[in-house]
C-alpha cells in the first residue's frame, strides 16, 4: 500500500505505476489495471485516473528489474555544481554542458538526472524537457509535481499566441554563409531507422515542427544563427538548418563533412548548437540565459569574418 504524496498527486496513474515499478513493462502495468490488481481507496481506477494526495494505492507483488544504482564520477558532480544558472524551490536551471545525456539508458551509466539527484538526495527533480546529448545551454529541471505538470502543459500548447508559453531560443554556427533573411521553417519531422542508425528525416506524415532562423553575423566561410523555436523535436534544428542548405557545424550525422574537419582545425571538438535562453510561465515570467562555453567562444574567434 502507497500513500500518494503532495508531490505525486495528479499524475496520471498508469505513470505513478511506472515511477513506482521501476522496470517494469509498461504492457504488465496496463494488465495490472485491466485484471483489477491495482487499487486505489480500494476500489478500481482507469489509467488516466488523475492520483490526488492521500489516495492509498495497492500495488501487487511485481519483480522489477535490477539496476545498480548510477555512480557519477566527482568530475561530472563538480562540472554540474558550477553550471547551476538559476534555482528556487520549483526550479533548477542549468547550463548544460555538451557531452553529457539528459538520462542513463542502456548504454549509459548515468546522465544529468541522475547526477543531480546524487547532488540532491532524497529530493523530488524531474526533467522539464530534453536536450540532445552533444548540446549545450538552459536545462530545466524541476522540484515538485505542481511545478512540472506546469511547465509541461505550456510546452504541450506552446502556440505563438499563448501568454503562457514556454520560449527557448538557440545560438548555432552554421555552414555557409546565410542568405535567406529571416526564415521561418516548417517542415514535419520523423524518427526512422537506417542501416542500423536512428535518424530524423523530413516527412509529409512526420509531426509539426517549427524553427525561425535569424541571421546573427556573416563569417568567412560560415554563418552564426539565433533559432527560436516553436516545436521541441528531436534533432529539430539540426535537420532544418541542413534543409536550408546551411547544415550546424560539427554535425556528425547531418552535417557538411569538409566544413566539419576545417572547424575541428580551428579547435571545433562538438556540436555547435547551444539553448542560449528560456523564458518560462513562472511568476510574472522568468527569463535565464546561458553564456557560451570557452571552447564556443574561442571558435567564433578563431574563424575570422
Amino acid at each position: 500500500m502507497i500513500e500518494v504524496s503532495q508531490d505525486q498527486a495528479e499524475q496520471r496513474l498508469d505513470n505513478f505505476l511506472l515511477s513506482q515499478l521501476k522496470g517494469v513493462p509498461k504492457s504488465h502495468i496496463y494488465r495490472l489495471l485491466r485484471s483489477g490488481q491495482v487499487r486505489v481507496n480500494k476500489g478500481r481506477k482507469k489509467p488516466g485516473y488523475r492520483v490526488q494526495a492521500g489516495d492509498m494505492v495497492r500495488i501487487p507483488p511485481v519483480r522489477t528489474a535490477s539496476r545498480e544504482p548510477a555512480v557519477v564520477p566527482d568530475a561530472v558532480l563538480e562540472a554540474l555544481r558550477k553550471a547551476v544558472l538559476f534555482e528556487n524551490d520549483d526550479i533548477l536551471v542549468l547550463n548544460k554542458p555538451s557531452g553529457i545525456a539528459v538520462h542513463g539508458g542502456s548504454e549509459l551509466k548515468f546522465g544529468i538526472i541522475e547526477a543531480m539527484r546524487t547532488l540532491h538526495p532524497g529530493q523530488y527533480l524531474e526533467l522539464v524537457h530534453r536536450l540532445d546529448r552533444e548540446t549545450s545551454g538552459c536545462l530545466v529541471l524541476a522540484r515538485n509535481r505542481k511545478t512540472l505538470d506546469l511547465l509541461h502543459g505550456a510546452l504541450r500548447n506552446n502556440l505563438p499566441a499563448d501568454s503562457a508559453r514556454v520560449e527557448k531560443t538557440y545560438l548555432t554556427l552554421l555552414a555557409g554563409q546565410w542568405q535567406l533573411g529571416a526564415r521561418t521553417v516548417e517542415l514535419p519531422l520523423r524518427k526512422v531507422r537506417r542501416g542500423g542508425e536512428h535518424r530524423v528525416e523530413i516527412s509529409e506524415d512526420g509531426q509539426r515542427a517549427v524553427s525561425r532562423f535569424r541571421l546573427l553575423q556573416h563569417y568567412r566561410n560560415a554563418s552564426l544563427m539565433e533559432v527560436h523555436i516553436d516545436t521541441g523535436r528531436t534533432h529539430q534544428i539540426r535537420v532544418h538548418a541542413a534543409a536550408c542548405g546551411h547544415p550546424v557545424a560539427g554535425d556528425p550525422k547531418y552535417g557538411d563533412k569538409a566544413f566539419n574537419r576545417e572547424m575541428r582545425k580551428l579547435g571545433l571538438r562538438r556540436l555547435f548548437l547551444h539553448a542560449s535562453h528560456i523564458v518560462l510561465p513562472l511568476g510574472e515570467g522568468l527569463s535565464v540565459h546561458a553564456p557560451l562555453s570557452e571552447d564556443l567562444s574561442n571558435l567564433l574567434d578563431n574563424i575570422g569574418t
